[in-house]
């Protein structure tokens, strides 16, 4: 059996027999009758697949993040091994592929579809209005994975039926072969559309929940992706679109500014405080609590270890460390750390350097010191002599629509500088002036702008890779084979994050053995 059945039978088993993370009574698929019987439980359903989205809360920094060139590999400043190697270092092959089975989403796109099975061809007892927005939610949350899955591998299984569930399952019907990159781009297409149609003109908003505003800010992402990235494929590839759909995204990203609910929050700052959780500026989030579901194991990734700083390490001006300055109360493993060059691109007038790096040295020495980093956008907030990692980690904000707006205007040949500045005028606050305000130039220098611009706004926030794939130079090659995109190791000279001639395969993701040896009709990702 192949290993997505394997889990895809597993997930059908375990959501519907025990649905423990959902606080349900066991049950069988064979005793389905007892469910969906009421409003309550199609929103406890709801509210289980929300649960998993934010279950996958580390996949957007690993799969849209860590291969972009920010992040060092080997040792940390402290010594300690840094992980991810193979996908920071871009090593992927047919045998070392970073992630495995599809990066879990099939399990969860069985029990999207089997909501949508469900709500679309039963409940009879939801109100015309509850069925649109629970069909808008879940139409939504599909088209993300999906999007996930295209931007990672390219053409992927397109699987819309709940097949484990039906009761006689024949394992040879359930063999998927990959669709092709055009035939999986328009699924993603559609189900936006199925979300915006069941949604219609609904404005209501809860900023840890999928709404309209979230469908509308995954439409201008596909859209730009769409319009910008070719991805090859054997059978149909997807080839660049161009102004068309950036049309469309411009639409939906001018609906999201339009609405009046979302504005950029006063200080960069502001975003990540913990008592001032889901502002004006996120569009949507996944919620951490300490008395919930923390991040521990992923905010204290980036940090360093409390017990090996003090005595140890220094300041700016050569001081040593009596005692670790964050209070981090004996946590923190430092397994990821961005690189020197990196925090260096960050002006010192740039609030958002203090905001997202603690930055220290090795030595009192400023001609031999290495800078230390530890990212701390996740770091949580301390209570009763505990820090707890529970900081939001946010999908979707206002920041992101304004530098949106900024690419696809300059892939439209229109003015962009004024998008990119409110995000500049926040980041400096009073320290913004017309010497560091930017000023429009070519598309080249647009489009790199823009890039460098996301890379400081959105440390930590998966964006960085994706940006690299989908952005331009001047001869339309995606930034990622650019050396002056990048940014170099510590004493070495810049190059690009991808060597043109001979990595170009590794756009997109190589599939395990595992799953391909279980499945007959799939076939690897074309360059592996």
């Amino acid at each position: 059996m192949k290993k997505i059945i394997q889990n895809l039978i597993f997930a059908a088993l375990f959501f519907l027999g025990s649905c423990d993370n959902l606080d349900l009574a066991p049950i069988d698929y064979a005793a389905t009758g007892n469910y969906w019987q009421n409003e309550s439980q199609v929103a406890t359903f709801m509210n289980g697949l929300h649960a998993q989205l934010r279950g996958d809360y580390t996949s957007p920094a690993v799969l849209g993040e860590f291969r972009g060139g920010t992040l060092k590999d080997g040792t940390s400043s402290m010594g300690t091994a840094l992980s991810y190697a193979t996908i920071i270092t871009n090593a992927l092959t047919a045998t070392n592929t970073g992630i495995s089975n599809w990066n879990g989403y099939y399990g969860r796109l069985l029990q999207v579809n089997h909501f949508i099975e469900q709500v679309e061809g039963a409940c009879e007892f939801l109100s015309a209005s509850s069925r649109g927005t629970f069909l808008g939610q879940a139409y939504g949350l599909r088209a993300y994975y999906y999007f996930m899955l295209y931007r990672t591998f390219g053409g992927v299984p397109l699987e819309t039926e709940v097949k484990v569930m039906s009761g006689n399952i024949d394992a040879n019907q359930l063999y998927m072969e990959r669709a092709t990159a055009e035939a999986t781009l328009q699924l993603i297409k559609d189900d936006i559309q199925r979300s915006e149609t069941a949604f219609g003109s609904s404005s209501a908003l809860d900023r840890s929940r999928w709404s309209r505003y979230a469908t509308l800010m995954l439409k201008a992402q596909v859209y730009m992706w769409s319009a910008k990235v070719t991805t090859v494929d054997d059978v149909t590839p997807h080839t660049a679109t161009g102004t068309a759909d950036l049309q469309i995204a411009k639409t939906a990203l001018q609906e999201i500014m339009n609405n009046g609910q979302f504005a950029l929050a006063d200080n960069f700052r502001d975003l990540y405080d913990y008592t001032k959780k889901m502002g004006q500026e996120v569009i949507l989030a996944m919620p951490f609590d300490r008395d919930e579901a923390t991040n521990s194991g992923w905010g204290d990734y980036y940090i360093y270890s409390s017990s090996l700083f003090a005595g140890t390490f220094y300041d700016i001006d050569g001081n040593v460390y009596a005692e670790e300055p964050l209070g981090l109360y004996s946590t923190g493993l430092l397994r990821m750390e961005y690189k020197e060059d990196f925090v260096r691109s960050f002006s010192q007038d740039d609030t958002r350097r203090a905001a997202t790096f603690f930055e220290y040295y090795t030595t009192s020495d400023p001609a031999t010191r290495e800078m230390g980093v530890s990212m701390i956008k996740l770091m949580g907030h301390v209570e009763g002599g505990n820090r707890y990692y529970d900081s939001d980690i946010i999908m979707y904000r206002y920041a992101d629509v304004l530098l949106s707006m900024a690419e696809v205007e300059n892939g439209l040949g229109n003015p962009c500088a004024s998008y990119i500045n409110l995000v500049r005028q926040r980041a400096y606050g009073e320290n913004y002036d017309a010497s560091v305000a930017y000023t429009e130039g070519s598309y080249a220098e647009n489009e790199m702008a823009i890039l460098k611009e996301r890379d400081k706004e959105f440390v930590s926030e998966g964006t960085r890779w994706f940006d690299l794939v989908r952005m331009h130079d001047a001869q339309g090659n995606p930034l990622v084979f650019s050396a002056e995109a990048n940014y170099p190791k510590f004493g070495q000279a810049a190059a690009p994050v991808l060597n043109r001639e001979t990595e170009q395969h590794k756009l997109l993701w190589p599939i395990n053995v595992g799953v391909l040896n279980g499945d007959r009709l799939l076939k690897q990702t074309p360059g592996y």
